[in-house]
């Protein structure tokens, strides 16, 4: 064919997760839905079915962060829930983002300051790693789901689950430099019925940041074009090793 993309803080993935972009400009998630693209599915799944609150976008994009870059990052030296000498992450979900053909929504709730429970937060520390990247995920993205924080983050963690993640680019065990393309092909090789054109990399610079897929309401892969166009181009993306 793109960190505390929050990965993502996480405290302040968060926010350096608010920076990174979508597709387009923002929309509201009353806006008329555009057409959705014929989709590219994975094998069937006896898990998950479409939500029928689940309306004013198309998809989603599921942002997967290399935490060694957060953590490297300005951003990520403020983490201690997610960089600490003890936190040893490699990927790590920065969201799980309600997508339209063309632009996203964003912030739907009434509530600006909503918070998340430590009883669902806690839950998910495992894949996202900090409490202020959970609180800001769910009120930018999550609140315009159309599910309840509880729906919202165990569609995160399914959306997460069904991905494979290559070995040799997330063990983390020495720093590797592949391109963007090489990067998309690893998961694409990974991860039956995913295709180039529903996965875009992100970098910062030099380095990997950020591996953004698209799923569908049910969590099949699909195709994404816009977003495989914005995505980083590098011929030698560095991926710096999980210290």
């Amino acid at each position: 064919m793109k960190q505390y993309f929050g990965f993502v803080a996480l405290g302040a993935l968060s926010l350096a997760a608010a920076g990174w972009l979508f597709l387009g400009q923002p929309q509201t998630a009353s806006g008329p839905p555009t057409t959705q693209r014929t989709e590219t599915r994975s094998p069937p799944s006896s898990r998950g079915t479409a939500d029928t609150s689940e309306t004013g976008f198309d998809f989603y994009v599921l942002s997967l962060s290399w935490s060694p870059a957060f953590c490297a990052s300005e951003a990520g030296r403020n983490s201690r829930q997610q960089c600490g000498l003890d936190r040893k992450f490699g990927f790590v979900v920065h969201g799980l983002w309600p997508q339209n053909d063309q632009g996203y929504p964003a912030f739907c709730g009434t509530d600006k300051s909503e918070r998340v429970p430590d009883s669902i937060g806690q839950s998910m520390f495992d894949i996202m790693p900090s409490m202020g990247l959970i609180g800001h995920q769910w009120r930018k993205h999550g609140s315009c789901s159309g599910l309840t924080q509880a729906q919202y983050f165990e569609k995160t963690r399914d959306a997460y689950e069904r991905i494979k993640l290559p070995a040799d680019i997330s063990s983390g065990d020495q720093t590797k430099r592949l391109s963007a393309d090489a990067i998309e092909a690893a998961f694409v090789d990974a991860n039956p019925g995913m295709t180039k054109s529903g996965i875009a990399i992100s970098c910062e610079g030099p380095r990997l940041e950020e591996v953004r897929i698209c799923l569908s309401k049910t969590l099949s892969f699909r195709d994404c074009p816009e977003l495989d166009r914005q995505g980083c181009r590098s011929n030698a993306a560095e991926i710096i090793p999980i210290r």
